[in-house]
């Protein structure tokens, strides 16, 4: 967390501004955490309409050069050479104790050229660790570059107006386009759980693509909470919260990240930072796991809180937690051992010493509505 001097502002920061942005620091920046109809409403607005938020102070990073895939491929346990061009995936960065240094997404533009785009809070230490393992590749920082992510039931209304190429994507797919002559990189993805597209833009038109995505009457800002109650009712990880140096992929529910061939019957095996250990729970299982929580009775568990069980004991922590607005009721998201990840287990959580029950719960919490074709 930096101080409001220390902290940079993306390119939209007037914009939140005028808009009535509460500005909090984040990841090195400053940036929304709300506007003035609240973190509620907002949510709300981007399952129903369409919400646009901005995600430029995430890192966007290309990667080019002859055997680009198969370099990348030893710091991620992804088949990158299996991706189409315009095809993305979900990955994580590991290192060699098999945690996860961060999680990104990666698009493939060219047979031999990758997009990367990961979080706020690691993209200088990412690219260290990049610039060290790939130093034969040509590694380019999008410092500067804005990205939009518009999201909800009517966002693909909007990409029909603006970008009709773009609505024939299917869910983790991309392609180069161009709005009202502005060029930009359109992917159809998101961190909320709904449909949606995120919009890689150069600086010089950035503001005037936000201006023309915002010309739609239902199109409004959101800030930092809602996005994180959305990706909370979703099911998804946040660096920091789910997912940490010490904590692996396996733990962390994201073996469906792991490509088969990859794994240890695959025709690429390991390969990669901590692949031993990640490939050994995958065979045996691990000791703790992620779930999602619904809470009882409407105050909602924090960050931090223990969950024990019945008699007291310690069997895991709540790493995110608040109010569903779609669900109306609190929730959550943490670790337990792996004895009580079952769904439907009754535990814990500890909230200033007193045990208040939660209910282990299948996740998503709220049914995602990526669009991945009729």
């Amino acid at each position: 967390m930096s101080t409001d001097s220390q902290a940079e502002k993306t390119i939209f920061y007037d914009y939140h501004l005028a808009a009535g942005g509460k500005m909090v620091p984040f990841a090195g920046y400053l940036m929304p955490v709300q506007y003035s109809g609240g973190i509620m409403q907002e949510h709300l607005h981007c399952r129903d309409q369409a919400g646009l938020f901005d995600v430029s102070h995430m890192g966007q990073i290309i990667v080019t050069g002859e055997g680009a895939a198969q370099a990348l491929e030893k710091l991620v346990p992804v088949d990158l050479e299996a991706l189409a061009i315009n095809q993305q995936t979900y990955a994580t960065l590991t290192n060699r104790q098999g945690g996860v240094l961060d999680d990104l997404i990666i698009t493939r533009w060219a047979d031999d050229q990758f997009f990367l785009v990961v979080n706020a809070g690691c993209k200088i230490d990412d690219l260290d660790h990049l610039r060290s393992h790939l130093g034969d590749l040509d590694i380019r920082y999008l410092g500067d570059h804005g990205l939009l992510a518009l999201q909800g039931l009517r966002a693909k209304e909007v990409m029909a107006s603006l970008a009709p190429n773009a609505t024939e994507l299917l869910f983790m797919h991309g392609c180069h386009s161009s709005i009202d002559g502005i060029d930009c990189y359109i992917t159809r993805s998101g961190y909320t759980g709904e449909d949606g597209f995120e919009i890689s833009v150069a600086p010089a038109d950035a503001q005037r693509l936000a201006d023309r995505l915002l010309s739609f009457d239902y199109v409004s800002w959101i800030g930092l909470g809602a996005r994180d109650s959305l990706r909370l009712e979703a099911g998804l990880c946040l660096y920091g919260h789910e997912l940490n140096q010490q904590t692996t992929p396996i733990e962390a529910g994201l073996t469906w990240s792991i490509s088969h061939s990859r794994r240890a019957d695959g025709a690429k095996a390991g390969g990669f930072l901590g692949a031993d250990i990640i490939l050994n729970q995958i065979a045996n299982g691990v000791d703790k796991k992620r779930v999602g929580f619904v809470v009882d009775g409407r105050a909602p568990v924090r960050e931090g809180a223990e969950v024990v069980d019945d008699a007291g004991n310690v069997i895991g922590v709540v790493t995110s937690g608040g109010f569903g607005p779609t669900l109306q009721k609190p929730i959550a998201m943490g670790y337990v051992a792996t004895e009580y990840a079952a769904p439907g287990c009754k535990v814990n959580a500890l909230v200033r010493g007193v045990p208040r029950p939660i209910t282990v719960s299948k996740m998503p919490l709220v049914q995602q509505r990526y669009w991945r074709g009729a």
